[in-house]
């Protein structure tokens, strides 16, 4: 009689878990790029020579099927070049792809396969203009698909965990590259050979092991949905132009007023130490400034960040401090601020907050 009941009961729990949902995983969407992720040698051991954006995103998800473990993993082919080439045409046009992908209810998450070169500028400018709370997640590759201990397979793999992950909701665009999950509006490029490659002055917000994120702070900036930027408001295909030109000493004029006649409204001064600019460039950029150019003081130093008014007199001269931000993510902002003012103290404000 009991062991009678006992396999009444034990066919009752197996009706039991067979009527239970299954776990649904998360949609996540590859969106493709290029780069060295996609990226082939002429043999195994071409790790640093080698031909970007060969390989198409089918055959990057399908090189690690284990991603098909952590979600139900797709691709789209947005652009295929080296990242070296994109421009702010290239910029929009993937925001625009990543808007539209955020807002179907069966994507929960998007991974985009990037260059390394210019990876923090795309990151940056997703985080200031795609208005989600979704995670959006960079991932690149040191070396190419057809290296020895590449190191792209992992990286995506730990990317396409933490854009699943339910714990990535809210954080920002985030970059994921050995390892470490980096905030896109601190996050930079610091070597151009080696797999540790990126690095931020803050540290990085956390690290993926074995398919799982693992978080240790938060970015206190603007970003995403809390942002003023929106890709939707932005209808034209180019952004103002702005320039850069490196600080060093033996400056020349010539370097400004060459961006100011190819149409510039805006340089950034990537200068020296705390954003220093030259006395005998002074006049050149007050000139520039009174001429409708704005100028933004960034640094060339790869940490510290930019003092008002400690440098130069800012305030007098109608300049704004890039902050923290690197000169090549001030670019980014500066274009983005200059589509809602001209006017230097709300950018200075926009620089502060984002």
């Amino acid at each position: 009689m009991l062991t009678k009941t006992v396999k009444s009961l034990g066919l009752a729990m197996g009706l039991f878990a067979c009527s239970l949902p299954l776990y649904a995983k998360n949609n996540v969407v590859v969106v493709a790029t290029g780069g060295t992720i996609a990226g082939a040698g002429a043999s195994s051991t071409n790790s640093a020579t080698y031909t970007a954006a060969k390989v198409p995103v089918d055959a990057l998800i399908n090189a690690v099927p284990q991603v098909q473990d952590l979600a139900n993993v797709r691709g789209v082919q947005a652009l295929q070049i080296a990242s070296e080439s994109i421009t702010d045409k290239e910029l929009l046009n993937l925001a625009r792809q990543v808007n539209d992908l955020v807002k179907k209810s069966d994507v929960n998450g998007i991974v985009i396969t990037h260059g390394t070169d210019t990876m923090e500028e795309t990151a940056f400018f997703l985080n200031l203009v795609v208005h989600t709370d979704k995670p959006i997640v960079l991932v690149g590759s040191m070396r190419p698909s057809t290296a020895m201990s590449a190191d792209g397979p992992l990286n995506l793999y730990s990317a396409v965990a933490l854009a699943s992950s339910e714990s990535a909701k809210g954080k920002g665009v985030l970059v994921m590259m050995n390892d470490s999950i980096f905030a896109a509006r601190d996050v930079s490029k610091t070597i151009n050979i080696h797999t540790n490659a990126f690095a931020s002055q803050w540290g990085a917000l956390g690290t993926v092991v074995e398919g799982k994120p693992y978080w240790f702070r938060e970015t206190p900036k603007r970003h995403n949905s809390s942002s003023e930027f929106n890709i939707e408001s932005i209808k034209s295909d180019s952004l103002p132009l702005v320039g850069i030109v490196y600080g060093s000493d033996n400056m020349l004029p010539q370097s400004y007023l060459a961006l100011q006649q190819a149409g510039a409204k805006a340089i950034i001064h990537a200068g020296t130490g705390n954003g220093s600019v030259a006395n005998y460039i002074v006049p050149t950029l007050n000139k520039l400034q009174s001429e409708g150019v704005q100028i933004v003081r960034s640094s060339r130093v790869p940490q510290g960040f930019v003092l008002r008014n400690a440098e130069q007199p800012d305030d007098k001269y109608g300049w704004v401090a890039a902050h923290d931000l690197n000169p090549q993510k001030a670019r980014i902002l500066t274009a983005l601020a200059l589509t809602k003012t001209k006017d230097a103290k709300e950018i200075q404000r926009m620089f502060y907050e984002y």
